[in-house]
């Protein structure tokens, strides 16, 4: 979620907080929608977001004017406990405990209730006969319908005196005027015929209608339990990199290895990790080699081989052998912790397909309030003049029927499972709108280097002019010393191939257009592509030129050296295609996704991986202020542009993209760049990102039409009394229900069926 200008501004004052709450008592959307506008207009409070499915709040707000304190007492006194000590997973698991045992007795107490629904069905009636009197019995039923009336439906009273007194209304509000009315009916019956029937009542006496209230108390329960349920596996799923780290590492000291809670380890110590154990850190391999499962961060089954020199994340394997690691982070710093932050910071933001949903449900309700009291109205006055029973009856299972529910949980759930299924695959999507972007796609531009390549070039061919090439490569190398791009590297790993000790040069100055100038020994060098050259106002000369474009022909990237103005050298870099990049280009094109590439190389290395991987449309030797113009005229051509980069260089082009995707290599840059961030360069993930993006879109679209159409169908039903109360109640409860099961259908994969609808 985008930070909003007044939180940035109080940031620089240093009074800026972000708060997370553990919410209980929530009982649909709307009350998510009633805590952010609550606590979003409060003084102090920038933003608010509030997730049902995951009963959790955010809040970015200014510590010198509202508190964490003010904060919780608002979220409590509209009904709801908000809590900063308690994990939104455990507040689940207390949710569902409460439910259940709230559901078993509603169950047990609407057993013997049941045998009076008997007089409601004309076909069942005879079975009457068969059943002990006393279960026909008004101070029996009156008994047990209190019970569940007042005692296990208490919460919704609850819920729905909260709601009114903010001048919302919601769940609670519809299921407390209907179950209500249904028994405040029954219970002017039982005082006017008589609190004991004879041997002959069914005959003689007005039906009761206890049991329509219970059994609609108990369905809904039902289907409580079964969404939240749902929720918690959710939460799992999205927040489950948590359990998987271990609170405890063994770490040397002092010569001893000694137990320690993860986050008292310091950066530099050595941890140690056995076969079977959970890593507890980042960090490097010191000693021992080991298989390793990063299925959590990767989506890869495959074990990963790890030698001294490779890094290690938290939360994986290690599956054999032992390993000594020198810790780089540990506790909250880790990676999976700040993966962890960033799946919360998509899922407390919205999608424009859930803004809308939240505001229609908004004027939902009263709508059907509306819609109840004008159904008993026109039954008592004109269709069935005096008879208000049955206009009573025909009221009530409208309201019991018009529960927005379905409609609330169409989209958030979706997501919230979307979101938590990317990020077992090492794909982070940073806001819920990510996803909505995603799945409308068609053009794709890539960068070549780190992106569609390894990202590891090395010296391929150097070539001097007026030098040895030992003293060209100790030249380029200490210009190049303090450099962190990928071209600098290979030379710094060729002089270190060949034992060269480099000294880095002085006066260093890097531009942006592909050089670096530097003083060695009092003289200036220069190095650089072409371009760099020519902006210098130097010339490269005949020799030079002809060498190069050979080199270039061949697909390697060539930089030039300068030495006062004369050429002295020049060096070849090849980087090599990663070997999924042709599938991955394949599986884009079957998505109806058109790959391009924008590169800062040069033509020659840019046409050949263009050719190699059949991408057409190739631009080279681009900087990033050309990439960024590159996106915009994309856009302004109409076309949904992503764009994937290695995310720091193309930082403006993944800023102006519909989608910027970010190709990570677990470091903190990567996981900041970006609207989406492939954690470990796997480019097979942006084709599987996109198919779940479409997946998750016509997921929502199936839950949105199927609620509307519930709504549509019954409703009309219910008002034209064809629908019994009971039956009215628990088809809410089981809409809600299929809402949820078809949004955990996302947990899954994609059938061969699915996966061909969501090409194109």
């Amino acid at each position: 979620m985008k930070r909003s200008a007044a939180f940035e501004e109080a940031g620089r004052d240093g009074v800026a907080t972000e708060l997370d709450f553990t919410i209980q008592g929530m009982s649909c959307s709307a009350c998510a929608g009633r805590i952010e506008r609550a606590v979003g207009r409060m003084e102090g409070v920038h933003e608010a977001a509030v997730s049902f499915p995951l009963r959790t709040a955010w809040v970015q707000m200014d510590a010198g004017k509202v508190s964490r304190e003010e904060v919780e007492r608002k979220i409590n006194t509209l009904g709801f406990t908000a809590m900063t000590t308690e994990s939104a997973g455990r507040g689940l698991r207390k949710e569902r405990t409460a439910l259940l045992i709230r559901f078993i007795a509603s169950a047990l107490l609407t057993l013997p209730l049941l045998a009076s629904m008997l007089q409601h069905i004309p076909f069942l009636q005879p079975l009457a006969g068969f059943l002990p009197l006393w279960l026909h019995q008004p101070w029996l039923q009156l008994i047990l319908a209190t019970l569940i009336q007042f005692v296990i439906g208490m919460p919704f009273y609850f819920g729905a005196y909260h709601a009114i007194r903010q001048r919302s209304a919601n769940m609670d509000v519809l299921v407390a005027l209907g179950t209500t009315a249904a028994y405040l009916y029954s219970h002017y019956v039982v005082f006017t015929e008589g609190f004991v029937h004879s041997a002959d009542w069914p005959h003689h006496a007005a039906p009761l209608y206890f049991e329509t209230s219970a059994v609609v108390i108990t369905a809904i329960l039902l289907g409580k339990l079964i969404e939240t349920n749902a929720s918690l596996r959710t939460y799992d799923e999205s927040f489950g990199f948590g359990q998987l780290q271990s609170g405890t590492a063994k770490v040397e000291r002092e010569g001893e290895i000694v137990e320690i809670r993860t986050e008292f380890v310091r950066e530099g110590e050595i941890v140690i990790a056995n076969g079977g154990d959970l890593i507890p850190v980042d960090g490097t391999v010191a000693s021992g080699e080991s298989m390793v499962d990063e299925s959590l961060l990767t989506g890869e089954s495959l074990g990963a081989a790890k030698l001294p020199g490779d890094d290690v994340w938290a939360g994986t394997m290690n599956v054999y052998g032992t390993l000594r690691i020198q810790t780089k982070a540990a506790g909250h710093d880790t990676m999976v912790s700040r993966i962890a932050e960033l799946v919360r910071q998509g899922q407390r933001s919205k999608s424009s397909i859930q803004s809308q949903v939240d505001a229609a449900a908004g004027w939902f309700v009263p709508m059907m309030l509306m819609v109840a009291a004008l159904s008993l109205l026109l039954w008592g006055l004109w269709l069935k003049p005096g008879d208000w029973g049955h206009a009573a009856t025909c009221a009530i299972a409208v309201l019991l029927a018009a529960c927005p529910c379905a409609l609330g949980l169409a989209a958030p759930i979706s997501l919230a499972i979307a979101s938590g299924r990317l990020a077992k695959r090492g794909i982070i999507a940073k806001e819920a709108s990510v996803l909505e972007r995603l799945a409308a796609i068609r053009t794709i531009v890539l960068d070549k280097t780190g992106t569609l390549t390894e990202g590891k070039p090395k010296v391929k061919h150097m070539q001097a002019f007026s030098m040895g090439q030992s003293a060209l490569l100790r030249v380029t190398a200490a210009l190049e010393a303090e450099s962190r791009h990928p071209l600098a590297e290979a030379l710094r790993e060729e002089a270190r191939r060949l034992g060269m000790k480099v000294t880095a040069a002085e006066e260093i100055v890097t531009t942006v257009a592909g050089g670096v100038k530097g003083r060695i020994h009092g003289i200036t060098y220069t190095y650089g592509n072409l371009r760099h050259i020519e902006r210098e106002g130097y010339r490269i000369g005949s020799a030079a030129g002809q060498a190069a474009k050979l080199r270039e022909r061949l697909g390697e990237t060539v930089l030039y050296a300068m030495k006062e103005g004369e050429c002295i050298g020049i060096v070849g870099y090849s980087d090599r295609l990663k070997s999924d990049a042709a599938q991955t280009v394949k599986d884009l094109r079957k998505l109806g996704v058109e790959p391009m590439i924008a590169t800062g190389d040069h033509e020659a290395p840019a046409r050949a991986a263009a050719s190699t991987l059949g991408i057409r449309d190739v631009r080279s030797s681009m900087l990033p202020e050309d990439k960024l113009a590159y996106v915009e005229s994309l856009k302004s051509r109409g076309a949904r542009a992503a764009f994937a980069g290695d995310g720091w260089n193309d930082a403006p082009a993944l800023a102006a993209a519909d989608v910027g995707i970010a190709m990570g290599d677990g470091t903190e840059g990567a996981l900041a760049a970006g609207h989406m961030t492939l954690l470990f360069s796997r480019l097979p993930a942006i084709p599987e990102a996109i198919r779940i993006s479409r997946q998750t879109l016509r997921n929502i679209r199936q839950n949105l039409a199927f609620a509307l159409l519930y709504n549509a169908f019954i409703i009309p039903f219910a008002a034209m009394g064809m629908l019994q109360p009971w039956m009215a109640g628990t088809a809410m409860a089981l809409s809600s229900v299929s809402v949820v099961g078809n949004a955990l259908r996302l947990r899954g994969g994609l059938s061969m069926t699915e996966a061909r609808g969501l090409q194109g």
